[in-house]
Parts: structure tokens; sequence; C-alpha cells
């Protein structure tokens, strides 16, 4: 099931962006997920399942974003390494 949702953007946006509205639909999707994965609110997989493409299609996308995909605090990291 998915939900359409609505939302109303000032045509001047568009003309900014230089982009049709269903891509800059598609950005504002995608930036927020990407910044839900980041402060790690989702998963990769749930992120890339909300984003409807593959986990490695999300990868790419955290990669043009310039997040890492790999969200570990370095106390996470120090736990990990010396239990």
């Amino acid at each position: 099931m998915s939900y359409k949702l609505t939302i109303n953007i000032p045509e001047s946006a568009f003309s900014v962006t230089r982009q049709k509205p269903d891509d800059f639909a598609r950005e504002i999707l995608h930036s927020a997920v990407v910044k839900w994965y980041e402060q790690g609110k989702v998963s990769q997989s749930k992120a890339a399942e909300i984003c409807d493409m593959s986990r490695e299609e999300f990868m790419n996308l955290l990669i043009k974003y310039e997040v890492a995909p790999i969200q570990i605090s370095p106390d996470e990291l120090s736990n990990e390494l010396y239990q």
C-alpha cells in the first residue's frame, strides 16, 4: 500500500532547480530519506524501500548526497572492536 501526499510548492522553485515537477518531487523524497538515514531513523534497506530502489542504488544516492554509507559512532565502533 502507498499513500499520495500533496504539498504546495511555489512555482518559482521549479525554475530555481531547473527541474520538472516529478523530478523535483523525487528529489525531495530522496533528500528526506537520505537525511533520515543519516540521523539513524531508517536502515539502508528501509530507506531503499521508501525510495523504491535497490539497496545498491540507495548507497549510490548516499554517495551523491555525500553521506557515509556506514553510520556508526566512534564509541560504537570501539565497543564492537573490543568486545
